[in-house]
């Protein structure tokens, strides 16, 4: 992020006379950890950071702007923050949420608060440089949207997804595989408007029954036992293929709906499935520390048909087991997937 933007900032705070201390921090999901907050606390005290009138502004990934808002809603009991969210993944999800938070003791966002930021820029141009591979990962919580409440969004990634991607979500002329700009903003603004209507009533979580934790039922372990392999928004996708063959196999869905689920994941080049989330012991356990989180219960967002959930509390192992062996069967298909983790994926 420095070495693609850091001196046109550095250039944009000098012309407005601002006077600004730069701090420049990884952006990998292992260093979502409570050293790298404590290193911004540490940076913001040795400046003399005010309560009110010197607020941090976070500009880059989602791993980023989490560690810098943790720091922020600690020090001093809280203090205001900007984002600047660069990544596609932190445009359309972590732009919209309340939470801060780092991974701890092997588990994800295990540390976190709750600590809204008063304000957040979003700039599509910053996509341009965001490799296919992270423009998949943001794909997979936007896929998640689609899903939960979205038919609309559904149909604008199975029809427009590959060459959003392609085109890194900027205007781009149109022609054979072309996409307008007009599509990449309906895109981003759908998904983050769906996000802040789940969110509004219930942003500090008081009610644990939550459409926008789809995708987020069995992957967080998973995502954890397989770092760095898998992105985050690469397991959201997986696990939401995961909850569809429960619906499927339930009837809830139906078997052409299913099918389209999986097709459009794979025409925008993110996995279905992955060894993992053919364990069946490893996904119990998820499932297991998922109801721990929610309070006891298991409040399962399960689709219904495409945009449009319900919650579950009586799944059963057998049907887990059922469901990876669904993910085996698309691990093992021919053409099941393009490999996020091969180089033509980075």
């Amino acid at each position: 992020m420095d070495d693609l933007y850091g001196t046109r900032i550095r250039a944009y705070f000098d012309r407005n006379a601002a006077q600004v201390d730069y701090l420049t921090l990884p952006g990998s999901e292992e260093n979502k950890t409570i050293e790298r907050v404590l290193e911004v606390a540490r940076r913001l005290n040795d400046i003399g950071t005010n309560r009110l009138s010197t607020p941090p502004i976070v500009i880059g990934g989602g791993v980023v702007a989490d560690v810098v808002g943790l720091a922020a809603s600690l020090y001093r009991r809280g203090i205001p923050f900007v984002r600047v969210p660069t990544t596609l993944l932190a445009q359309v999800d972590v732009s919209v949420a309340a939470k801060t938070g780092v991974n701890y003791d092997g588990y994800r966002n295990r540390l976190g608060t709750y600590s809204p930021p008063p304000r957040t820029l979003i700039d599509r141009s910053f996509l341009a440089t965001v490799s296919a591979r992270q423009l998949r990962n943001g794909m997979g919580e936007i896929f998640k949207m689609a899903l939960i409440k979205d038919l609309r969004l559904f149909e604008l990634l199975e029809e427009h997804g590959k060459a959003l991607i392609e085109a890194r979500f900027q205007d781009s002329t149109l022609g054979a595989g072309g996409v307008s700009g007009a599509v990449a903003d309906e895109v981003i603004a759908r998904a983050i408007v769906g996000m802040a209507e789940e969110l509004e009533t219930n942003l500090w979580e008081k009610k644990l029954q939550r459409p926008v934790d789809y995708g987020h039922s069995f992957s967080p372990l998973i995502e954890m036992r397989a770092l760095p392999e898998l992105l985050h928004g690469e397991a959201v996708t997986m696990d939401c293929v995961f909850s569809a063959l429960i619906a499927a196999n339930r009837g809830m869905i139906s078997g052409a709906d299913l099918d389209r689920i999986i097709t459009v994941a794979r025409k925008m080049g993110l996995a279905p499935s992955h060894p993992l989330f053919c364990d069946v012991d490893l996904v119990m356990e998820g499932l297991t520390d998922t109801v721990r989180h929610r309070d006891g219960r298991q409040n399962l967002p399960m689709l219904t048909a495409i945009g449009e959930v319900c919650f579950l509390n009586d799944v059963t192992e057998l049907e887990i087991e059922q469901a990876c062996k669904g993910m085996a069967s698309l691990l093992n298909s021919r053409d099941s997937r393009l490999s996020p983790y091969s180089e033509d994926g980075r």
